[in-house]
């Protein structure tokens, strides 16, 4: 299946610059089958290694950082003359040996020849412990599920896809009955490559949503696995807890919606813990819509998105019909679903994202995005009967800000903002 990624990873090995690569993401997002994808693809051979199961990985690194030494140790071990330049050299699951991680460094200084790729699912856990990080001595990458764009070129439906990529929003209105369809299917499947490539193969919905449950139950695995046993309950709670705020018209956080009486200190290493294993992303409040967005950022009120929306669909069991066919997706279930895959999409941009409310006022706008010079006030809305006042009052108060609504409603310039169709929430600001 095709991942945008890839184009990343071809400017990689090509830049003159070029450091050891550090590809970090949640488990099960696709990093060994893009790793390998791209060996195959960009190079004469690629050496793979699981730091899971390599044990000898361990005595090689142990040993020292004579990269000399190292070189002949893994080309003993992949049985493969390691030369430079045409080869990429995959250590997979690299939390599990943090030698490594610090081998980055003379990897850069002594052997700069090599192309060192990187991954791991639990990679920054690893790092925000205090593992050794090459500072200055790597690039970085951060992958995520796959996006509504690469979901409709893993489903055959190319065209679509060059439709919206085109710009052309006359032709893209023209199909919004077909995207629409596909992207209720994306609510559901989501992005995970397994249950996205189940379901191009066999369109059993059953499967899919048994292949979410096993993905989380993954999660759940390595919560106990990789956590303090003090740590491990409070994580499950704010886990568990993320759809029921997601589902609140207020989405802001709170703690007592955990657990009764809860306090921010009683739960800050379990949500930090899930922010370093790429399983929730946190959104802070913004106090202006003013540039640049950090300068009013304030911590203490926040959003929690998880990463997945099918994941979402999984941990909330509803039922396939109910996304898939049902016509009360884009409404009943609007914060849960909508939000939530809007910000999905968002989020691989790497843009600064917020939100903004205020304690006097009732006026609330989904996300501020800040790209290059212009600050966006983006209002989320699920279904076609839509209305604004949010929104509005917030352009009159701020008119430096671009007001957009991603909604159910076509492509639409009004006076005051535009409108653009949630199924193309990929190319804003193309």
């Amino acid at each position: 299946m095709q991942r945008n990624i890839i184009n990343d990873l071809i400017a990689w090995k090509n830049s003159p610059a070029r450091k050891p690569l550090i590809l970090n993401g949640a488990r099960q997002v696709g990093k060994t089958f893009i790793l390998q994808a791209f060996g195959q693809q960009e190079y004469r051979q690629m050496v793979y290694f699981n730091c899971e199961t390599a044990n000898e990985l361990h005595a090689v690194f142990d040993a020292g950082f004579d990269m000399q030494r190292i070189l002949l140790s893994l080309s003993s071990l992949a049985q493969k003359k390691i030369t430079p330049g045409d080869t990429l050299i995959v250590f997979d699951e690299v939390q599990e040996c943090p030698r490594i991680l610090h081998a980055l460094k003379y990897f850069c200084e002594d052997a700069p020849d090599y192309h060192v790729a990187v991954a791991g699912s639990l990679l920054g856990v690893a790092l925000h412990g205090g593992h050794s990080w090459p500072v200055g001595k790597a690039d970085m990458l951060r992958m995520y599920p796959m996006t509504f764009d690469e979901f409709l070129r893993a489903m055959g439906h190319d065209l679509l896809c060059d439709a919206l990529a085109s710009g052309d929003e006359s032709l893209a209105n023209s199909l919004s009955g077909k995207l629409e369809e596909q992207l209720r299917l994306y609510y559901f499947v989501g992005g995970m490559p397994a249950a996205v490539k189940d379901f191009r193969d066999n369109r059993d919905p059953m499967a899919v949503r048994r292949i979410q449950q096993q993905i989380l139950a993954g999660y759940r695995r390595d919560f106990s696995k990789h956590t303090p046993e003090t740590q491990v309950a409070r994580i499950n709670q704010v886990w568990d807890a993320i759809p029921a705020q997601l589902a609140k018209e207020n989405k802001k956080f709170v703690f007592g919606a955990v657990k009764k009486g809860a306090r921010a200190a009683d739960f800050e290493l379990a949500i930090q813990w899930l922010i370093d294993a790429g399983l929730i992303y946190v959104v802070n409040r913004a106090s202006a819509a003013r540039l640049p967005l950090k300068f009013y950022e304030e911590m203490s009120a926040f959003k929690v998105f998880i990463l997945d929306v099918g994941l979402m669909g999984a941990m909330t069991s509803t039922p396939a019909s109910q996304i898939i066919i049902g016509d009360n997706i884009f409404s009943e279930y609007k914060g849960a679903f909508t939000e939530l895959f809007v910000f999905t999409q968002l989020v691989v941009r790497q843009l600064p994202v917020f939100y903004h409310s205020s304690n006097t006022s009732t006026v609330e706008i989904d996300f501020l995005v800040q790209h290059e010079a212009d600050v966006y006030a983006i209002e989320v809305k699920a279904e076609h009967n839509v209305k604004s006042k949010s929104l509005r009052t917030f352009a009159q108060n701020n008119p430096q800000v671009k007001p957009l609504r991603l909604s159910m409603l076509p492509f639409a310039e009004q006076e005051w903002m535009k409108n653009v169709p949630l199924f193309a929430v990929n190319y804003l600001f193309s």
